[in-house]
């Protein structure tokens, strides 16, 4: 049987990776073997950062509720704001209470009367 020689498929493979590190500094971009390094540790980021982005989001959320909370009562605060959500059982998830504080103040100000009755 004959020898097989693999000069197209390894180059093929070396074009995928390379492609992918297109913008990299120095070697990085050129080189095979530094570009395999570098393609694996931006995709492990990558990964990492698709679910750290998801608190980053819960995060911001937060302060944006809990700045609109303040605006309406200083001794109100977003923890007790939660809370007697919880209490009236009115079930509004942290990123829509996000949008209302931000563009229809009126509404979440109501949502926040009916907490703040479930409290007292």
């Amino acid at each position: 049987m004959s020898r097989v020689k693999s000069g197209k498929v390894t180059h093929a493979r070396h074009r995928k990776v390379i492609k992918k590190a297109a913008g990299y500094y120095a070697a990085r971009s050129t080189n095979f073997r530094t570009a395999t390094q570098a393609v694996d540790k931006a995709q492990q980021y990558a990964t990492r950062d698709r679910k750290a982005k998801k608190g980053q989001f819960r995060a911001l959320w937060i302060q944006r509720i809990n700045a609109a909370v303040r605006l309406f009562d200083p001794a109100f605060t977003y923890s007790r704001l939660i809370n007697g959500l919880a209490k009236a059982g009115i079930e509004v998830d942290r990123k829509v209470l996000a949008d209302l504080a931000v563009h229809e103040p009126d509404a979440f100000n109501a949502i926040a009367d009916k907490a703040r009755a479930a409290l007292a």
